[in-house]
């Protein structure tokens, strides 16, 4: 983060695109054609953004994934895109969760008290007393939803959401670095990874522990990986599955081109998955990419792959 011109806090281009799940060109032809945003320049003459700006687009993007069209919101006041945006359903309603997750409320008011050795201490008790699987799936799973929806409706400011995060994954680390390593023998190999331009990785550590649960051996490659490159880490460590995750940042044509693309390239005898939170996985499925959107399925799945694999090949 920097200061604006008039001495505020601004963020660069790419971070507002991190941070909203705007795309960079969406932000630049709603400059030229609504005249909103209205960045600043920095030393190098780069694009800078207000914060208020910044959470302004944060309600606008959630407008937007309800249905509405940009021109319409773009001739309205803040205070009318505020109430719009807070007057949308919740993606967790915390009061309502399903009898099988864990309270969530206590969680979002250590966030907001920022106190993250409290929440660091309190996320690796529920993660002894639940157990890896269910850690995931119960409490980290509906709590991101739950971050995600606070930040969105401005009741999170990003450095908190940022903060929660960095926790979350460091206890992460934690539960997979408990799970016992598979034998070099095991099936299959998971390549792990995600597109340029996604920059979420909790989601992947997420993954990772439920395909170590299962036994797979895994392939860390972190965020951002080329294509090229996950081809080649593919073909290295003689991958069996890569797996990529999508949180909604990238553009939907971004998505499908670049599964499309990575598809050509990878050997026909490696799978390729995607999952996440990211709408066009389910609206414009691609030929050859299994989608695996929920954290539950993933065991199942597994347990398909294998029986694929002891059947006879084909002559």
């Amino acid at each position: 983060m920097v200061d604006d011109l008039k001495g505020g806090p601004a963020l660069s281009i790419a971070a507002v695109e991190r941070d909203t799940g705007l795309t960079k060109d969406t932000l630049r032809v709603w400059e030229r054609r609504y005249g909103f945003p209205t960045p600043g320049r920095d030393a190098f003459d780069e694009r800078i953004y207000p914060v208020e700006q910044v959470e302004r687009l944060r309600l606008i993007k959630r407008l937007l994934d309800a249905g509405w069209r940009p021109g319409r919101l773009m001739k309205m006041a803040p205070e009318e895109i505020a109430a719009l945006a807070d007057a949308l359903p919740g993606q967790v309603q915390t009061s309502a969760v399903p009898p099988s997750c864990e309270p969530l409320e206590p969680f979002l008011d250590m966030i907001r008290q920022h106190d993250p050795a409290a929440l660091h201490r309190e996320l690796g008790r529920m993660l002894s007393r639940l157990g890896a699987s269910r850690f995931v799936t119960e409490l980290v799973a509906p709590l991101n939803a739950a971050v995600g929806d606070a930040w969105l409706r401005g009741r999170l400011q990003v450095f908190e959401e940022h903060a929660y995060t960095e926790e979350v994954q460091v206890v992460m680390r934690q539960a997979i670095s408990q799970i016992p390593l598979p034998s070099n023998q095991a099936r299959p190999c998971v390549l792990l990874s995600t597109f340029p331009g996604e920059p979420h990785g909790l989601g992947l550590l997420m993954v990772e522990t439920l395909f170590r649960l299962e036994g797979c051996a895994c392939v860390s490659l972190g965020v951002q990986t080329p294509l090229l490159d996950i081809v080649r880490a593919a073909q290295a460590h003689q991958a069996h599955i890569v797996a990529l995750g999508f949180s909604g940042i990238l553009g939907a044509q971004q998505v499908v081109d670049g599964l499309t693309d990575l598809r050509a390239r990878l050997p026909a005898h490696i799978d390729l998955w995607a999952g996440g939170s990211a709408a066009v996985l389910a609206r414009r499925p691609v030929p050859g990419v299994r989608v695996v959107q929920a954290l539950n399925t993933i065991a199942p799945e597994v347990k398909r792959w294998r029986m694929a694999d002891t059947l006879p090949a084909a002559d």
